[in-house]
């Protein structure tokens, strides 16, 4: 694509929504090739086949595209995770939606949260603490879930519903260590094995 190709793309209403994502894209796999620090702007935009400045026109740096390959992810995860909890649903179907649904949103978006989670270090203070505190809302939401069943009874109150919660993320962050597309269960069996499990743990003795 020549620069003059690349400036009439990008004056178009239709390619420019795509910019931010082409870019998003091409950011995810040449940090997953080079890693976060050794990835130059450059390399990006000319990967993605824009100029330097449709990039900062949607990202003012290479730490903002960091930032929103796992924001957008997040994001999504809330809206879907607020769904679910906000049903009419019994408690346990809730439960079990919403712990499903995560794992599979996150094997879907392996790549971005396996490179997010390598790099993060690497964001500036502020993006850090953005991160930690809209994940933090996410898992409040999710812990809410579980309270309710523990105060009805129908959930197993002897065990903190922070640590719940800290026990099946740990699990779920930690799907990118072994997890590999093609294998003998598909993403939906693996979120409902998950969820069948921490319901599991959470029934009354």
């Amino acid at each position: 694509m020549t620069r003059a190709t690349t400036r009439k793309a990008e004056a178009s209403g239709e390619d420019q929504a795509a910019v931010p994502r082409r870019l998003l894209s091409h950011a995810t796999k040449l940090f997953a090739k080079k890693g976060f620090d050794r990835t130059s702007v450059q390399e990006i935009v000319e990967a993605a086949g824009v100029t330097k400045g449709a990039m900062y026109h949607y990202f003012g740096s290479k730490d903002d595209l960091l930032y929103e390959i796992y924001a957008r992810v997040l994001r999504a995860q809330t809206e879907q995770l607020e769904k679910v909890a906000s049903s009419e649903a019994p408690l346990r179907e809730r439960l079990r939606s919403a712990g499903s649904d995560v794992v599979v949103s996150t094997i879907d978006n392996l790549d971005d949260n396996t490179i997010f989670m390598q790099s993060m270090h690497q964001l500036g203070v502020e993006k850090q603490k953005a991160v930690r505190a809209e994940r933090r809302k996410y898992h409040e939401r999710f812990r809410t879930l579980i309270e309710e069943g523990q105060e009805s009874g129908e959930f197993r109150a002897d065990k903190p519903a922070d640590v719940i919660v800290d026990f099946f993320f740990g699990s779920v962050h930690h799907l990118g260590s072994w997890y590999r597309r093609g294998g003998a269960l598909s993403a939906r069996q693996i979120g409902d094995h998950f969820a069948d499990l921490l319901l599991a743990s959470l029934r009354p003795e």
